[in-house]
């Protein structure tokens, strides 16, 4: 009767559901923010609406809504309580530790037939439940899933650059490599001294201010990486955003 299964990437296990979707919501949301400067926002009188950069990347959620009902004719489910085959989907949302040590929500697939297999995480279970035996055991579930996809398998190129550096990096500044990120440069690479200085659009005081909250510490980002001149930058290059506990090591 069901053609839909979550599979858990780590452990190989099959939680399969009782029914098809009633429903399926794909939402999208681009990787834009707004953009910034030094001062804050950038605002104008003349402008209708507020400048955006694009960051890259972006989010897939897929809202599913599911139906489990075990008095159901021809069935061959034998359960009384209906949570006995919901209660695995609902731990899919709850956060375990990984080989790491650090806390994470399992990486799970979803498929549905020759249509549908998506690499995600559930982020959100909602769940109403119906026909109540004298017990108190519900027979019927509706469960609302959100779903947030994640990198496949076949992941970018920025992410496989990523996994090549980190063991050089971390060793060359003394870095623990769980402490260090990285940031692609955007835009044209040509500099733009009408705003500062910097790329066409995108510039180091905007990379501290969203990563560490402070605009004043892009001569870090700069000295990390052995930028000369911060008004000069590559698009595409990929430069090391250090931990702030460098901060008083690098000049």
């Amino acid at each position: 009767m069901e053609r839909v299964a979550f599979l858990v990437e780590k452990t190989g296990e099959r939680i399969p559901c009782l029914l098809n979707p009633s429903s399926v919501i794909v939402r999208r949301q681009a990787g834009v923010r707004v953009r910034n400067s030094t001062s804050g926002p950038l605002v104008g009188a003349a402008l209708k609406d507020d400048p955006v950069l694009y960051t890259g990347g972006g989010m897939t959620e897929i809202l599913l809504d599911l139906l489990f009902d075990v008095t159901l004719a021809g069935s061959n489910v034998a359960a009384e309580d209906v949570r006995d085959l919901t209660r695995p989907l609902s731990e899919l949302a709850e956060g375990s530790l990984g080989d790491d040590g650090n806390p994470q929500v399992p990486l799970v697939r979803f498929v549905w037939g020759k249509a549908w297999n998506v690499l995600g995480v559930v982020t959100a279970v909602a769940e109403r439940l119906e026909y109540f035996t004298a017990a108190g055991a519900p027979q019927r579930s509706w469960l609302r899933m959100r779903f947030l996809r994640s990198v496949d398998s076949a992941r970018s190129g920025l992410v496989r650059q990523e996994e090549t550096l980190l063991p050089q990096v971390a060793t060359e500044l003394n870095v623990p490599p769980d402490r260090l990120r990285f940031h692609q440069l955007l835009g044209t690479g040509e500099a733009d001294t009408s705003n500062g200085g910097g790329t066409g659009n995108e510039r180091l005081d905007e990379i501290a201010a969203s990563r560490y909250g402070n605009p004043g510490w892009w001569r870090l980002i700069a000295a990390f990486n052995h930028i000369d001149n911060p008004w000069k930058l590559d698009a595409g290059k990929l430069l090391a955003i250090p931990p702030l506990s460098r901060a008083g090591t690098t000049s």
